[in-house]
């Protein structure tokens, strides 16, 4: 009786390669290695695609990086654009919604955010990849002011449009070192720095501070004597 021998082949992954794709996989690697890839021949060769086929979609990890930040703040745009009531918000409730959304999306990525944030010792080194996100955040919340100064007519009334968009950003970088350092049960207490930190942005603009400046150091006073 003749016998048949049986081959044996590699089966090509058929999962379309996009540059979602390639994100996840450079997530994975850096969440299972603990740390990220030395080259971008390694993690190519390890996640069976060609360099060729990495560089259609990112010149370095350096510009990977800086996409997984602006991808989670284009998913938490999209995320929030989905409520139709959210059109009708004013600009305060609008950024607090964006806030909330923003950061349950990295809570919802929190191992790969921690580890992407601590991996070098000098904090400016860690940051360079939020330079993306930082001109996402700028835009947006320049974006609100525009709205909002066009329905004063009264110029003295109208917010400045540069300082507000560029505190905002430094009110991101706090809300996220204190997201990074909170141990409270679901996060609970950046909600309320969330809540707090917005309410006392739109206040100082709108020239009525006092309370909610001191409510909110009261907050962070609290916080840091705990």
């Amino acid at each position: 009786m003749a016998t048949t021998k049986k081959t044996t082949t590699t089966k090509k992954s058929t999962v379309k390669l996009t540059k979602e794709r390639v994100i996840s996989l450079y997530m994975d690697y850096v969440l299972e290695n603990e740390t990220t890839p030395k080259t971008v021949y390694k993690f190519c060769k390890e996640n069976k695609m060609t360099e060729e086929e990495f560089y259609q979609f990112f010149g370095s990890f350096e510009g990977l990086q800086e996409e997984i930040w602006t991808t989670f703040y284009q998913k938490s745009v999209d995320l929030m654009h989905k409520s139709p009531e959210v059109e009708q918000f004013e600009s305060r409730e609008k950024l607090l919604t964006f806030y909330f959304t923003f950061f349950e999306m990295l809570t919802a990525n929190r191992s790969y955010v921690l580890f992407t944030l601590k991996e070098h010792r000098e904090p400016l080194k860690n940051l360079s990849q939020l330079k993306g996100l930082r001109k996402k955040v700028v835009g947006f919340a320049k974006g609100l002011i525009e709205d909002d100064n066009k329905e004063k007519n009264v110029k003295l009334l109208q917010r400045n449009e540069r300082i507000f968009s560029e505190a905002a950003w430094l009110q991101t970088l706090f809300l996220l070192k204190f997201w990074m350092d909170d141990n409270s049960p679901q996060f609970e207490k950046t909600d309320v720095a969330i809540e707090k930190s917005v309410n006392t942005v739109f206040d100082v603009f709108d020239n009525t501070p006092l309370e909610r400046v001191l409510d909110f150091g009261k907050f962070l006073f609290k916080e840091k004597m705990a």
